[in-house]
């Protein structure tokens, strides 16, 4: 029998099914917008039936928070989104009534650490230590050191930390429905077009809120210098797309951290994605649904 292994990147914009091999070589990939619960699962499962029984295991990377306590009464579930219509949603138990396969559950972000580690193993780097974070329509990060994902009760929400606030921004709260002065609501995409009444992608290079921005992410990566001392922080999402970013937010981590801890050279330590296409998730999706039907 030919093992395939399935990957479902959950996000609150769009779901991204995804096929793989044995060796993990991509076969097949759909997405389509994320909207009703009912709806979008629905899509889902009509696109993992296709396989059967040569689909040996599924991984779930989703937006959150989710509850991923396998003793919880709630695991499986997305849980506080502010996402409309998917709060409370038993996804994990939703496409078992469909799918009889394992299925392994964690964040999107955790997902896409681990293709980050594997990308990386694949061309002979040793990173054992890394932290990415996504900024985009929301932020989080996954955290893995020597092979295993940090979290407790629960997984990291580094997302919503609260941050020191630049001094051009002292009038702006942030875009997060739960918090004034988080990460998220400071950094993440729509608080581009909260400060500015414009796009991201449509707001000129000189414009003084790019500054702004980076200040904050550059805040994320010291936190995360400081508290998990990894061998590499990647930086994903839309907002990094920017090709400008990358250097502001690293000449800003600079001077914030003044030399406390030694880091690697920047260009090695804050960088963008090894896996290209956005396909991190996927990759580490395949991995994890390896790891869990076996």
């Amino acid at each position: 029998m030919t093992k395939l292994y399935g990957s479902l990147e959950a996000g609150g914009t769009k779901f991204i099914c995804a096929i793989g091999d044995e060796n993990f070589k991509l076969l097949e990939k759909v997405q389509f917008p994320t909207t009703t619960p009912y709806e979008t699962i629905e899509k889902t499962v009509e696109f993992f039936q296709r396989f059967g029984d040569d689909l040996a295991g599924l991984a779930i990377g989703s937006f959150g928070p989710i509850d991923i306590d396998k003793n919880s009464a709630t695991y499986g579930y997305i849980t506080s989104t502010p996402k409309p219509h998917w709060s409370h949603v038993n996804l994990v138990g939703k496409i078992r009534e469909t799918l009889n396969v394992p299925i392994y559950f964690t964040t999107d972000v955790n997902s896409s650490a681990y293709g980050e580690i594997l990308a990386r193993k694949n061309a002979h780097q040793k990173v054992e230590n890394l932290v990415y974070y996504t900024i985009g329509t929301g932020i989080g990060a996954g955290i893995m050191q020597r092979g295993n994902f940090i979290g407790g009760n629960g997984h990291t929400e580094v997302g919503h930390i609260y941050m020191a606030k630049h001094p051009a921004d002292s009038d702006f709260n942030g875009v997060c429905p739960f918090h004034n002065g988080c990460l998220e609501g400071l950094a993440a995409g729509p608080s581009l077009e909260a400060r500015t009444g414009i796009r991201g992608e449509n707001i000129e290079l000189n414009n003084p809120v790019w500054d702004v921005q980076a200040y904050y992410i550059a805040q994320a990566a010291v936190s995360a210098t400081l508290n998990f001392r990894p061998d590499v922080i990647v930086f994903g999402g839309g907002v990094m797309a920017q090709s400008h970013m990358l250097n502001r937010v690293r000449e800003k981590f600079q001077v914030l951290l003044d030399d406390y801890v030694p880091v690697p050279d920047l260009t090695e330590y804050i960088v963008t994605p090894a896996v290209a296409g956005n396909g991190s998730a996927t990759l580490g999706n395949f991995a994890l649904a390896k790891q869990v039907s076996e």
